[in-house]
């Protein structure tokens, strides 16, 4: 039986496990309140179960693209969505921090290859013009992911248990890698491509694919090291979102699980929203023809500078204004976020773009780390106050060095 667009149907599946991915990875920042509680973690021992997966989260950002090259994307995909969610519920038998940190760390080890294995499906079944959609679509598979966790896990606590809550969302990815076993091959081995759609792909094949360049090559410039750490100090911010809000809104501002489960997706709706405000409004300033790097660099400070907001955070009384700033910071970090990533691919050669992501996301994954212990031993000790200080002027802080260290295209040295 052949399948008309049989690609779209891989593109589903790409944005699926992508959802999947941040339903698990959250799974435990929105069980924290209940979980710490029964298991008596304190905040420093919080934060590093939390960095027992950004460890293995950044060193496999590095790694698992060699697996991916290595098993081809049908087996690498299904090998980390079947280790991620295996992991995932595990963390039902967790007893004390230790284990509770040996399971986050398996699904550290895992879920970064999703990203990697996105990247070279995109590469094997989509044409050129095609692929930023596909890969957009991957992308926003992160936001919904980030947005049904909180109602779906807290649903998941009002009926059964935060160990029954691990077992249920790993169990999501099963079912998910039944379907992509079936459904995923190279379009040339596929039994249900039809013709038409193989002969379209093989069409927008290259027919010499440029020769690859050594990652370690491109730390010798200081685009490279701009852009590492440009998200070394910006990303944290999304993490601790990511990670300590539900904590953070049940320690400090008295939230009920039921108020977070209808409220606490709301910053990862507008950081949505800011991903597509960030490009549209970069994009909007290209098709004016302002040169590239200007206009993102101009996508980019406007939204630097809403950071500072947070630092009213711990000074407002109203729940209500506290998520509403909340919301601009997310959507706000976004919009960088959007700009900053796409830079790599205005600035460098596409057959080396593979090799930067890996790169940069290192700084990402390092930045989230130290900050995530900082977090951690800031709030056992004092409060999440410094906190939120401290993030109001890491954005600006990114921005200065990020403006300092990219300031044209690279030209890559012959060998």
């Amino acid at each position: 039986m052949k399948i008309p667009k049989i690609r779209w149907w891989i593109a589903g599946l790409l944005f699926l496990s992508t959802v999947i991915n941040y339903v698990d990875r959250q799974t435990l920042s929105i069980v924290a309140p209940r979980l710490t509680k029964e298991l008596g973690l304190s905040a420093l021992e919080y934060s590093y179960i939390l960095n027992a997966f950004l460890v293995a989260y950044t060193l496999m950002y590095l790694g698992s693209g060699v697996l991916v090259d290595r098993w081809g994307t049908r087996k690498a995909l299904g090998a980390f969505v079947g280790w991620w969610s295996i992991s995932n519920m595990l963390h039902a038998f967790a007893g004390n921090a230790l284990q509770l940190g040996f399971f986050r760390l398996l699904l550290g080890l895992g879920e970064p290859g999703n990203f990697m294995a996105a990247a070279r499906a995109i590469s094997e079944w989509y044409t050129p013009k095609e692929r930023a959609f596909v890969n957009g679509l991957v992308q926003a598979g992160a936001s919904v992911g980030a947005v049904i966790a909180p109602p779906l896990v807290v649903f998941l606590l009002k009926f059964y248990d935060w160990r029954t809550a691990f077992v249920i969302t790993g169990a999501m990815g099963l079912f998910w890698l039944a379907a992509w076993m079936w459904l995923y091959r190279l379009p040339k081995e596929h039994p249900h491509i039809t013709v038409e759609e193989l002969n379209l792909l093989e069409a927008n094949q290259p027919k010499h694919p440029p020769a690859k360049v050594p990652w370690r090559s491109l730390l010798g410039y200081r685009q490279t090291w701009g852009l590492l750490l440009g998200r070394f100090f910006s990303d944290p911010v999304w993490w601790f979102y990511l990670f300590w809000l539900p904590k953070f809104l049940s320690d400090k501002r008295g939230f009920s699980m039921e108020q977070i489960g209808m409220l606490a997706w709301l910053p990862y709706l507008t950081a949505d929203l800011g991903s597509v405000t960030g490009g549209v409004l970069s994009g909007a300033l290209v098709n004016r023809k302002w040169e590239v790097l200007r206009a993102r660099a101009t996508g980019m400070w406007p939204f630097a500078l809403l950071m500072p907001l947070s630092i009213l955070i711990p000074y407002t009384a109203s729940d209500t204004i506290v998520l509403g700033i909340i919301c601009v910071v997310t959507f706000a970090h976004m919009a960088w976020k959007t700009n900053i990533m796409t830079i790599t691919n205005d600035i460098y050669p596409t057959h080396v773009v593979g090799s930067l992501a890996g790169i940069v996301a290192f700084g990402n994954g390092l930045g989230g780390t130290l900050f995530t212990w900082l977090t951690g031993w800031i709030v056992q000790h004092y409060s999440y106050d410094a906190i939120f200080i401290v993030m109001g002027f890491m954005h600006p802080t990114a921005y200065l060095v990020f403006r300092r260290l990219v300031r044209e295209p690279i030209q890559l040295k012959e060998a």
